[in-house]
């Protein structure tokens, strides 16, 4: 007992004299980035079901689906049969990505309230995915822009390639930042800035985020987003927080990676990050039970391993009950 309230004391020093956010909200993408890349395709019965675990888990965002062309992402195309099957929860977000208006209509017809839209830092990137530059990405933006005011559909912006990008390497961090700027002035009520490919450091994290926070974009509108290719993302993590990020996009288990940045792993585990931050003493409203069960549930069909974390967090849970039954 003595122990466990030194720990306890020591996490609440540290994020006092780290300044660190006292609530850090998660923001869960497995259902969608996590999924996209999976080559079985996967029922739409069990990406409901994942979904209902994890909002029921404490997770206050759950990204769902996407609405993009079957042809292109195959494992998506139960977009809105997912949407129409979600018994959701109060209080939760279950926003959509829609990469152009037909998306977006498709996605607001679906039932969603909340959708997503993006581009990258990366010119060589932008072309490679969506097969045109930057500013003519943001451009195919407007009517989507002016469609969800007029409906009150909340708008998020995603930005890949904030720390490195597979085909021009190096990305300008003013690009980080400019491209941030428009997506705000569009109308998105937050950036997520991605590391689509995980090569990203702390040292570099930091530095592209003071970018952006200098451009004068508030630390409250900003998300980070990491992939854990390197094994960074947690430590790139803990820099954002110490930024003054409190918005953490994650996928439960790690599922995930980006077909356009071949050999990228997944992002980093919802695990790993609720583990960081409880271990900081940080708020995140999650039950890390229910969330090792999620990822312990949708593990178990896609016949994966569960991430660090979340292994060894259902091994010290199994521990304790044996220990329990054993008193």
């Amino acid at each position: 007992m003595m122990i466990r309230s030194c720990c306890a004391r020591a996490r609440r020093s540290f994020a006092s004299s780290a300044s660190l956010p006292q609530y850090v909200k998660i923001v869960e993408v497995g259902p969608r980035d996590g999924l996209q890349n999976e080559a079985q395709l996967v029922p739409a019965a069990v990406k409901v079901e994942l979904i209902e675990m994890l909002a029921r888990a404490g997770l206050p965002v759950v990204e769902a689906t996407s609405f993009v062309s079957p042809k292109w992402v195959p494992q998506m195309g139960d977009n809105a049969e997912v949407m129409g099957a979600i018994t959701r929860v109060a209080g939760v977000s279950y926003p959509v990505l829609t990469p152009n208006f037909k998306g977006f209509e498709a996605a607001v017809a679906a039932g969603a309230d909340e959708v997503a839209i993006f581009t990258a830092a990366s010119e060589a990137f932008n072309k490679r995915n969506v097969n045109c530059t930057i500013a003519e990405s943001l451009e195919r933006f407007a009517p989507i822009m002016a469609a969800a005011k007029k409906q009150d559909v909340k708008v998020r912006g995603y930005v890949s390639c904030v720390l490195g990008c597979p085909y021009q390497g190096d990305v300008d961090v003013d690009v980080v930042a400019d491209v941030s700027q428009q997506l705000l002035a569009m109308g998105c009520y937050e950036v997520s800035l991605g590391d689509t490919i995980g090569v990203g450091t702390p040292a570099g994290t930091r530095a592209m985020l003071r970018a952006v926070l200098d451009s004068g974009i508030p630390a409250e509108r900003v998300a980070v987003h990491f992939h854990d290719t390197y094994g960074q993302a947690v430590a790139n993590i803990l820099t954002a927080l110490e930024e003054g990020i409190a918005v953490v996009d994650s996928s439960v288990a790690g599922l995930g990676g980006c077909p356009y940045a071949k050999g990228a792993t997944g992002n980093v585990a919802t695990e790993d990050v609720v583990y960081l931050l409880h271990g900081l003493g940080i708020e995140t409203g999650v039950a890390v039970d229910q969330l090792v069960e999620a990822g312990r549930y949708i593990c178990d069909h896609l016949d994966r391993p569960m991430s660090r974390a979340g292994a060894a967090l259902e091994a010290g849970r199994r521990n304790r009950e044996v220990a329990a039954a054993e008193e």
